[in-house]
């Protein structure tokens, strides 16, 4: 599958960042993921800032976000994608442990694509990773400039 796109997790738990990799790799839903620890990096990846000055210019197919976030919280991150220009096509869904009303509200105000709470069960985890890469990976049409050109 090598017209996969490229796949942003930003994510502060490493167990969850395992878990998400570990889904992903296992059936073959992303060519490259990058892994940002909090908001700040995430946004610094988005607009070529500090260490990503120099990475390459394609976005990436879909943002995998979680909201509770160190530094810049992701609700701030969604808010800045969806209202820059060059950003705002990029698919973006919430993970989130989070069950709050105000935090899905909030996601779907600042235009996120999909809200999925994490699962507490490992293999629900694993099979709700599975199904959005699936969708978001194979089946979904990525924004233009978001795919390697292989």
């Amino acid at each position: 599958m090598n017209n996969l796109g490229r796949i942003l997790l930003v994510e502060d738990d490493p167990k969850d960042v395992e878990l998400t990799l570990t889904a992903l790799d296992e059936y073959n839903l992303a060519n490259e993921v990058i892994v940002t620890s909090d908001g700040q990096e995430a946004l610094d990846y988005l607009f070529y800032r500090g260490n990503y000055m120099k990475r390459s210019g394609e976005n990436p197919a879909v943002l995998l976000l979680d909201l509770k976030l160190p530094k810049v919280d992701g609700l701030e991150v969604l808010q800045q994608v969806k209202s820059d220009e060059k950003l705002r096509m990029i698919p973006v869904v919430v993970l989130t442990s989070s069950h709050e009303e105000k935090d899905m509200i909030a996601s779907y105000k600042l235009g996120v694509n999909a809200s999925v709470v994490k699962p507490v069960d490992f293999h629900e985890f694993v099979n709700a990773i599975k199904e959005l890469g699936v969708f978001w990976a194979v089946i979904n049409q990525p924004p233009p400039g978001s795919v390697k050109k292989y």
